[in-house]
């Protein structure tokens, strides 16, 4: 007799396997197995969708050749000589260790992402499924409701590109647990405990997601039982265990507030987000609703509910308005019994929107918070983020609303009708993911192959990085890992920025006091610093600017490629790219006539009773140079506008 999947309530653990199955088939089904081949990383060299993927393999790399120690999971090579642990270059360090035990028996080439992101998808399943049949003995509404957690937009839109931000099943774990501890009024699980813990391994921003629906547990279970003495130990056992994993995985290591000049409220959730369908890549979500305006970076806050769901809560909401209007009577002792979870939904709320808060392409307006407190929040920049557990809850309250409004049967039929619009609504985005992993062509080239960097890294062990962050870093960090060199280069999410500016001046002090570390390799940002360096190097160091924007000192090399432009006396001069409310690229808004040039001896040598400069066979003459702000020359000269001269060698006329 075949079972009745509308009736049936499968155990537990089944369910949970026929979610995980669930899971795997769909990841299959979008992105195939080419990615479960641990040998090929092109596709993460390459960056797939984006570059920030180089990031995530690169911190890898680096780990693959440290010592293990103890913290676990810091790559002594980067943001050397203090090193940095991997939760800041976002390759899942619960992984990158496991592996990193397993070194010996590893290929030359191995990733880990591809199974990661597969072990997501199969674990999203298995939590949605395990979170629905504390609500539905029916297999088949269970299962059913479980595809579009498994296939949500913001799910999907994070997978590969953000590989350690596809754990969202630590979020459906964690409501779980806060579903079954309420009904038991029991702050504590263990089960819970462990999420916690585990999400410290994968992402720190998993942690702040756990432990605010940990939180929410224990309030809800402290008004429930009136107890709150047990609330407030099982809250602290929860952080304690977030801690202590933590310590152990080396969070503290290497980092503080330094990783962007970006501040919280940036990367907020725009208002609109719920129904605007556009992701960072302008990947357009939807068959149907149009894509919406955004500002600033709400791109990352992006948290399309999608038009299954959409739907679904205003039926529902009609519905109950007009047909069961004796459903909203237990709203109050609803609010009463989740008054935790209805705080942590508005709190999380609340932060995803910031104090910038953003509707369509305008900011409403901005809430001017203590520098000490944008700071704080600033650890969680990307706040869009945290709207993720509120964003589930969304997904499961409709679903609830379903089984509280119709029979099993109906809302079955229901059910599968609205996640079969909420499949067709996303399918071309799902597919368009899934095709660029499929048939992946490489999108970026690393343009440290020339001659030049093929006898550097023969030559040198560190690369010593004396200002701002360097062309194209991640590369840089490709570059270092490859070849088994350190670097201190900020390409990291997150670095301790007070300690690299403090080991900057003091390399910047020895090369003025001319000792040069012969084994490394310098790289400079700002050519005006490249100018007093290389001065100051003489001819201990082979002085270059090489294609691509590179200012190096390299010392005891003798390049003789013909990609670089050497320093020395015949080295041009270029308007410094200075732009602030007055300047742009070097240039002076108010007359367009005058132009900026680092003060050094360099430029000092070049205009010091200069009568005119020449760019591209044109002569400007000077009218007059000025030293009078600290650290510039400022020239005017008789142009018509002096943009044209920005980015173009210049020459000086010394009669």
């Amino acid at each position: 007799m075949r079972p009745n999947l509308l009736n049936n309530s499968w155990p537990a653990r089944r369910l949970f396997a026929a979610g995980f199955l669930l899971g795997v088939l769909a990841f299959l089904a979008l992105y195939g197995f080419a990615p479960l081949n641990v040998t090929w990383d092109g596709w993460l060299r390459g960056g797939y969708v984006e570059k920030d993927c180089l990031q995530h393999y690169a911190g890898w790399l680096f780990y693959r050749q440290s010592e293990l120690g103890f913290p676990l999971c810091v790559a002594t090579n980067i943001n050397w000589p203090q090193g940095l642990s991997l939760s800041y270059t976002d390759s899942i360090p619960l992984f990158a260790f496991l592996f990193r035990l397993a070194e010996p028996l590893l290929p030359a080439t191995f990733q880990y992402f591809g199974w990661f992101t597969l072990l997501c998808f199969g674990l999203q399943g298995g939590f949605a499924a395990l979170l629905l049949s504390l609500f539905s003995g029916s297999a088949l509404f269970v299962l059913g409701g479980s595809v579009p957690f498994i296939l949500s937009p913001i799910l999907v839109e994070r997978a590969f590109r953000h590989a350690s931000l596809a754990a969202h099943f630590l979020i459906l774990w964690a409501i779980y647990a806060y579903v079954r501890g309420v009904r038991q009024g029991k702050p504590f699980c263990w089960g819970l405990l462990a999420c916690n813990a585990l999400s410290v391994t994968i992402h720190p921003y998993f942690t702040a997601l756990t432990l605010a629906l940990s939180g929410a547990l224990a309030l809800d279970c402290a008004l429930k039982t009136r107890r709150p003495l047990p609330s407030l130990f099982s809250f602290a056992g929860y952080g304690a265990a977030c801690a202590l994993t933590a310590f152990a995985f080396g969070l503290a290591t290497g980092s503080s507030s330094g990783g962007s000049e970006v501040e919280y409220g940036y990367f907020s959730m725009n208002l609109n987000a719920l129904w605007n369908p556009i992701s960072r890549w302008n990947t357009h979500w939807s068959r149907l609703l149009p894509v919406q305006n955004q500002t600033g970076g709400n791109y990352d806050g992006f948290n399309y509910l999608g038009l299954g769901f959409l739907a679904g809560w205003v039926l529902l909401a009609l519905f109950v308005a007009l047909r069961r209007r004796a459903l909203l009577k237990g709203l109050p002792g609803l609010v009463v019994r989740h008054a935790g979870l209805l705080a942590m939904c508005l709190c999380c709320t609340a932060f995803a929107v910031s104090n910038v808060v953003t509707a369509n392409g305008a900011t409403l307006f901005r809430l001017e918070l203590p520098h000490a407190l944008v700071r704080l929040c600033t650890v969680f920049r990307s706040s869009g983020r945290m709207f993720w557990p509120v964003y589930y809850l969304l997904f499961l309250g409709c679903l609830l609303l379903l089984l509280r409004c119709f029979s099993m049967r109906r809302a079955t039929v229901l059910l599968l009708v609205l996640a079969a619009v909420q499949l067709w609504d996303i399918s071309p985005a799902l597919a368009e993911r899934g095709a660029e992993m499929r048939h992946y062509q490489t999108e970026y080239q690393n343009p440290l192959t020339s001659d030049f960097w093929q006898q550097a890294a023969q030559r040198y062990n560190h690369i010593l990085s004396l200002d701002g962050l360097q062309e194209e870093p991640l590369f840089l960090a490709l570059y270092a890992a490859d070849n088994g060199m350190t670097t201190n280069d900020p390409f990291a999410a997150r670095y301790d920025e007070a300690s690299l500016e403090e080991q900057r001046e003091a390399l910047k002090e020895e090369i003025l006091a001319g000792q040069l570390r012969l084994g490394s390799l310098y790289l400079i940002q700002e050519e005006g610093l490249f100018w007093e360096m290389a001065e100051a190097a003489g001819d201990q160091a082979y002085c270059a600017r090489l294609e691509g924007g590179w200012f190096v000192l390299a010392p005891g090399m003798e390049y003789k490629g013909t990609d670089a432009q050497v320093y020395g006396e015949n080295y041009p001069l270029h308007i410094s790219d200075y732009s602030d409310d007055n300047w742009l690229h070097g240039v002076l808004l108010w007359d367009h006539k005058t132009v900026a040039f680092h003060d050094c001896a360099f430029t000092r040598r070049k205009l010091t009773g200069a009568s005119a400069l020449v760019c591209e066979g044109q002569e400007y003459p000077i009218l007059e140079i000025s030293d009078k702000d600290e650290g510039w020359l400022m020239v005017t000269l008789e142009i018509e506008d002096a943009s044209l001269l920005a980015g173009k060698d210049l020459e000086s006329i010394i009669p």
